[in-house]
């Protein structure tokens, strides 16, 4: 019986393998969570850059920068003009 078949009568995978001694992964909780962020596209194209001479992917750029003003507690100054 190809897999195809295995499929279509119902047999899956758990009928072939055993995780009844799985464990969850312990890194699960630093895992990465998706958001969605609305940037000016002038800010992108900073960090795209920014992240090509770094030679890193513009998205971590930014992770790592948001990081760093999280960790330092930095403080925005918002003056109206």
């Amino acid at each position: 019986m190809n897999e195809s078949e295995k499929l279509t009568k119902g047999i899956d995978m758990r009928d072939h393998y055993d995780f009844s001694e799985s464990v969850k992964n312990p890194y699960a909780k630093k895992l990465k969570k998706q958001v969605t962020i609305r940037l000016d596209e002038d800010t992108i194209a900073y960090f795209k850059n920014l992240a090509e001479e770094k030679d890193l992917p513009y998205q971590s750029l930014i992770n790592l920068y948001l990081r760093d003003c999280a960790q330092s507690h930095k403080d925005l100054k918002l003056e109206w003009q």
